[in-house]
């Protein structure tokens, strides 16, 4: 399914992403060095369809979100972008975009 699509990931996860799948990733910075700016200019710029924001709950540290991190899930509620924050939404998400149900984006670019 995401073969038909571009793909974009922050630092690190995009090789290990393009490693583990195959798949051409677009890498962008690391989150910590501008990588969190740039996937809010992408959501401003309605040049996301998707955004899949995992994050490691694996650790036993309380962790939230950061600034950069609340922006991203802002804009992506003011620009209309679903967003997912755990693999069963995720999942949901992708499997939409192969049926077409995410096809209203394009009537916002």
């Amino acid at each position: 399914i995401l073969a038909k699509h571009t793909l974009a990931a922050a630092g690190s996860i995009g090789p290990s992403l393009s490693d583990a799948t195959g798949l051409e990733v677009e890498v962008l910075q690391a989150p910590e060095h501008g990588g969190i700016e740039q996937i809010a200019s992408m959501v401003s710029y309605n040049e996301i369809d998707l955004l899949l924001f995992l994050r490691d709950t694996t650790s036993s540290e309380e962790r939230y979100y950061t600034e950069g991190e609340n922006e991203i899930l802002r804009l992506c509620d003011a620009y209309n972008v679903p967003f997912a924050t755990n693999l069963a939404t995720a999942e949901a998400l992708v499997l939409a975009l192969d049926r077409g149900d995410l096809d209203f984006r394009n009537l916002l670019k």
